[in-house]
C-alpha cells in the first residue's frame, strides 16, 4: 500500500509540473458556444438523475453545442437526448486501438469554450485528465467533494468546492448544479428526461398489442431486479403483489429486465399464476417508450427506476439503504416507499395500498 501511494504521489507530482493550469477565481465564462462535458465515471442512474445540468446549460446558453463523453455502461441513456449535439463513448480497453485513440484525440482537440467535469458521488482522475487534455479555453471541475480534496484539481483553472454534508437530503438533480451555479447557470426544472422517437413508440405499442388482455383497463409494469442485492425487494412479495392487484383490478402486467435479471424474472414468472410477458434486453429509449404507455410502474431502486422516472407515468419506487430524497425520481405521480435500510421491511400491503390509490385515481380521471 505504501509503495502504491508513493507511485501515485510521484505520478501526480509529474503531471502537476506538466499540466498544471493557473487557478482563476473569475465567475465570468465569457461567450460560450462550444461545450464539452466529461461524465464517463457515472452510472446510468447518476446520469439520468442529473439531466438538470444539461437543461440548465441550454437555458443559459440556448445557442451552444454540447459534446459529452460517456462510458460504455451509461451512454445509451443519452443517445437521443435533445440537449446534446455529439456523444462519444470512452472505453479504456480500446485506448491501444490506433483508430479509436485517434478519434478520441480529435474529439478532445476540438476548439471548446469550456469543459465541465460534474461530480455526484465520487471524483474521477480519468475524467479530470480528459478535461485537461481537451483544447478548451476554460476548465471547470471539483476542488473538493464533501471535504475531500481532489488530488488532480490542478487540471482545472476554475476549481469548485462541492459540499453536500449540510444538506444530506438534497436531490442529485439539484446537487449536480453546484458545479455550474457560480457561473450563473441554473434551472428550476429538476426532472429527468429520456427522448424517444416514433420508432420506439411503435416497438412499445406492438409489444402491448400482443400482450394486452381482453377488456383490460390498466397496464402495470414492474422491474423486479437490481444490480445491488440490498436494493431488491423480495421476489415472493412481488408475486403476492401481482396476485393482489390482479384480484381487485382488471390489469395487464409486464416485466422489464435484461439477461442480468434472468434469475429474478424466471422466479417471478414461475411462481405467478398470472401471465407475465417480459420486455427484455431492449434499448433504453424503447423501455422508456413502453413505460410511458403504462398506467403504473413499480420498481426497485435501480437504473430502470430512473428510466421510468423520465416518463410521466405514475410510479412507485421501493427503497432500502439508499436515501430516496437524494435519488427518487422527481415529478407529479412519482412516489417512493422506504421503511428502513432493509428494503424487505416494506410490506406487500404498503405497496398495494399506494398502487390501488393510483389506479383508482386514474380510473376517475378517465371517467
Amino acid at each position: 500500500m505504501a509503495k502504491k501511494n508513493f507511485l501515485s504521489n510521484l505520478l501526480l507530482t509529474f503531471l502537476k509540473k506538466l499540466f498544471e493550469v493557473p487557478e482563476s477565481h473569475s465567475n465570468d465564462l465569457g461567450e460560450i458556444k462550444e461545450i464539452l462535458i466529461v461524465r464517463q465515471h457515472n452510472q446510468l442512474g447518476d446520469l439520468l438523475a442529473g439531466i438538470s445540468l444539461l437543461r440548465a446549460i441550454k437555458e443559459k446558453y440556448p445557442d451552444s453545442s454540447i459534446t459529452i463523453i460517456l462510458s460504455k455502461e451509461n451512454y445509451k441513456g443519452l443517445l437521443k437526448n435533445r440537449f446534446i449535439k455529439e456523444l462519444f463513448v470512452f472505453d479504456k480497453s480500446k485506448l491501444f486501438n490506433p483508430n479509436y485513440f485517434i478519434k478520441l484525440i480529435k474529439l478532445l482537440r476540438k476548439e471548446y469554450d469550456v469543459v465541465f467535469v460534474p461530480v455526484t458521488v465520487s471524483i474521477s482522475f480519468t475524467s479530470n485528465l480528459l478535461a485537461r487534455i481537451s483544447k478548451s479555453k476554460i476548465r471547470v471541475g471539483p476542488k473538493s467533494l464533501d471535504g475531500k480534496l481532489n488530488d488532480s484539481q490542478f487540471f482545472f483553472d476554475r476549481r469548485i468546492n462541492i459540499d453536500w454534508r449540510k444538506h444530506p437530503d438534497s436531490h442529485v438533480a439539484e446537487r449536480i448544479l453546484d458545479l455550474v451555479r457560480p457561473f450563473g447557470i441554473d434551472t428550476n426544472d429538476f426532472s429527468s428526461e429520456i427522448n424517444f422517437d416514433d420508432d420506439d413508440i411503435s416497438v412499445a405499442k406492438k409489444f402491448l398489442s400482443e400482450i394486452k388482455k381482453d377488456n383490460s383497463s390498466f397496464i402495470i409494469g414492474l422491474h423486479v431486479g437490481a444490480g445491488k442485492p440490498q436494493n431488491r425487494w423480495s421476489l415472493q412479495k412481488y408475486v403476492e403483489l401481482i396476485e393482489l392487484l390482479n384480484q381487485n383490478f382488471n390489469c395487464t402486467f409486464f416485466l422489464t429486465g435484461s439477461d442480468a435479471d434472468n434469475e429474478e424474472l424466471n422466479y417471478v414468472k414461475s411462481k405467478s399464476k398470472i401471465h407475465l410477458p417480459v420486455f427484455k434486453n431492449m434499448e433504453i429509449s424503447q423501455v422508456a417508450a413502453l413505460i410511458s404507455q403504462a398506467d403504473l410502474f413499480i420498481t426497485n431502486d435501480t437504473g430502470t427506476m430512473h428510466i421510468a422516472g423520465s416518463t410521466k407515468t405514475p410510479q412507485i419506487s421501493l427503497f432500502g439503504p439508499t436515501n430516496p430524497y437524494n435519488w427518487a425520481p422527481i415529478g407529479v405521480n412519482k412516489h417512493f416507499i422506504r421503511k428502513s435500510e432493509l428494503i424487505d421491511d416494506i410490506t406487500v400491503q404498503d405497496v398495494y395500498e399506494l398502487a390501488s390509490q393510483i389506479i383508482k385515481s386514474r380510473a376517475k380521471d378517465e371517467n
